[in-house]
């Protein structure tokens, strides 16, 4: 009989060994799991009442099954807790807090306890190899691995990674894709996260740095660190462009990641189901490289516009259908690989709107100074574009413009200043009309203009100012009009005198 036993306590051991090595967990967890499993059906036994704790000695296998009492007073539950006088017969040491153990004899598992025991260890087990799998990939997240489709349910596949699972949802596939069983499939890890069901590895073959880690698995120099993809943007299965620069100016980096016939940009289309790929040289100039990234259309004229991050290019008549692309892929997959709001005009358009920008400016200039089209149009040609810059310019600078003496502008700058006076008095008076109060009129920030456009928002006093958020301020008097910077300092200036009446209190 004891032979029998020992033998039972070595297999125990050896069991845990064995699916700790397979299952490529600790042993003491699968221990641990075997603990716990015993425990359950001690107290299916004896009770679920009772605290019973089982242990198994680590080095021989030998098992132990004790009951835990809580030394009380008063005793509330005595399933669980002992008095203090019958915890003393049985240890003379033992005071209010101590645990007293029973020993229980060792469990003969009948074939519902196996089972049950079975069960536990089993999840356990489980839980334990998820938690491995979440510690080795959840530092791997940006990387491309490999694995054989196990199973495809509603176009979402199943993926086995051999020490894992990973899951690859459809709306992360590339159109047109179709996964079998067994079948080998390359994805990006592009997260790891703890849910409720345990970890779950999403791969993705959609993602845009699939395709920079594909180059990189394909352009030693990538890799090297000597060419750096600088920005990726995808139309997945269809369309793709990448951003390189070499930080080695002997290494033209669009010609490394070509390769030799195109070996290795094929290699790359290939693996993405036929997705074309536009390999541009990143430049830190935006216009250069908003200019590049429209290839393989060529653009005549670029104009930025920093501030809203929206650059306009002027392209050829010819050019505007490749400019675009088809559905307008070229230009959004640009603007997506730049960060630039991209706005495509033909040169004709473009040549259009200038006229109509002549035309509106010297209609301005026409009826303001009383002058002829030709006068108007000198104005509009030397880069003024408001009665106020006229005003203001100097005489001398007017008259060196061609076909204007000394006499024509001083007229025109009189002019210029009659028309600007008028027109401040005109915006004064509609200021006092509207109510907005001489305190805000008195803070140098605001044109005449600018006052006039609170007014009509109905902020005519400094509680109204104050109230206002820096945008609220921007939207009113325009985004060129004041910086945010500004806007912001202005309204804590209205809230002064709300802080002074806070001290007087």
């Amino acid at each position: 009989m004891e032979r029998t036993t020992a033998y039972n306590r070595i297999e125990m051991l050896q069991v845990a060994d064995t699916v700790a090595r397979e299952k490529g967990i600790e042993r003491e967890q699968v221990l641990e799991a075997m603990e716990q499993a015993i425990q359950k059906a001690g107290r299916a036994k004896y009770g679920i009442e009772h605290d019973i704790r089982a242990h198994i000695d680590r080095d021989n296998g030998e098992m132990q099954l004790l009951r835990y009492r809580l030394v009380a007073d008063p005793v509330t539950n005595e399933a669980t807790e002992m008095s203090i006088e019958e915890a003393q017969r049985k240890n003379p040491d033992a005071k209010v807090g101590d645990f007293l153990t029973d020993p229980l004899p060792p469990i003969d598992f009948g074939r519902i306890a196996a089972q049950t025991a079975k069960q536990v260890i089993v999840q356990r087990v489980r839980e334990a190899e998820r938690q491995r799998q979440f510690d080795e990939y959840k530092d791997r997240v940006g990387e491309i691995v490999n694995g054989l489709v196990k199973r495809v349910e509603f176009g979402n596949v199943t993926v086995d990674l051999g020490r894992a699972e990973a899951i690859l949802r459809r709306d992360e596939t590339i159109p047109r894709e179709n996964f079998k069983a067994q079948e080998r499939v390359r994805a990006y890890i592009y997260d790891v996260r703890q849910e409720a069901r345990g970890p779950q590895i999403f791969l993705s073959r959609t993602h845009p740095q699939f395709t920079a880690k594909l180059f990189a698995q394909e352009v030693p120099e990538i890799y090297d660190g000597i060419i750096e993809i600088k920005a990726v943007a995808r139309d997945p299965g269809s369309r793709g462009k990448i951003a390189v620069v070499s930080h080695d100016s002997s290494i033209d980096p669009v010609g490394a990641c070509v390769g030799m016939r195109g070996s290795r940009v094929q290699a790359v289309v290939a693996e993405q189901q036929g997705e074309k790929i536009d390999i541009i040289p990143w430049s830190n100039d935006p216009a250069t490289f908003v200019v590049n990234a429209l290839a393989p259309a060529e653009v005549t004229k670029v104009v930025l516009d920093e501030e809203a991050r929206r650059i306009e290019v002027v392209v050829p008549d010819e050019q505007l259908s490749l400019a675009i692309g088809r559905r307008g892929q070229n230009v959004r997959l640009a603007s997506m690989l730049t960060g630039w709001a991209i706005d495509i005009l033909t040169e004709a358009e473009e040549s259009e709107r200038r006229q109509q920008e002549f035309k509106e400016r010297s209609q301005v200039f026409v009826e303001a100074l009383d002058v002829d089209d030709v006068i108007a149009g000198l104005l509009v040609t030397e880069g003024f574009t408001t009665v106020e810059e006229v005003a203001l310019v100097d005489a001398d600078e007017l008259a060196g413009i061609e076909g204007f003496d000394e006499g024509v502008a001083a007229e025109l700058k009189a002019r210029a200043e009659t028309f600007v006076e008028k027109e401040r008095e005109r915006l004064e008076a509609e200021r006092k009309r509207l109510g907005v109060v001489d305190e805000i009129a008195a803070m140098d920030v605001f044109t005449p203009a600018m006052l006039v456009a609170l007014g009509e928002k109905g902020v005519k006093t400094l509680d109204d100012l104050g109230d206002l958020a820096g945008d609220e301020l921007l939207e009113i008097v325009g985004k060129d009009a004041m910086d945010e910077e500004s806007a912001n300092a202005t309204i804590m200036k209205a809230r002064e005198h709300w802080f002074a009446e806070e001290k007087q209190k």
